[in-house]
């Protein structure tokens, strides 16, 4: 099961997160939202098995935080 940790502004900041996930050894599925002719300016759901959920939220906390 995949659970949603954050919903990025768009595709660019998701797949900048999705390389630091990637970088700690995170499984990372992205999930855009909204109309698809928006394109890369919609926002980007962030989603990780849930068993590594409250590891990747901190993950990405200590690197929004920053």
């Amino acid at each position: 099961m995949w659970t949603v940790v954050y919903v990025a502004r768009n595709e660019i900041q998701a797949e900048m997160l999705r390389g630091i996930l990637d970088q700690e050894g995170i499984l990372v599925m992205l999930r855009g939202l909204g109309v698809p002719h928006l394109g890369s300016s919609g926002s980007v759901e962030i989603l990780v098995p849930s068993s590594e959920a409250e590891e990747a939220s901190e993950i990405l906390y200590g690197n929004l935080c920053l």
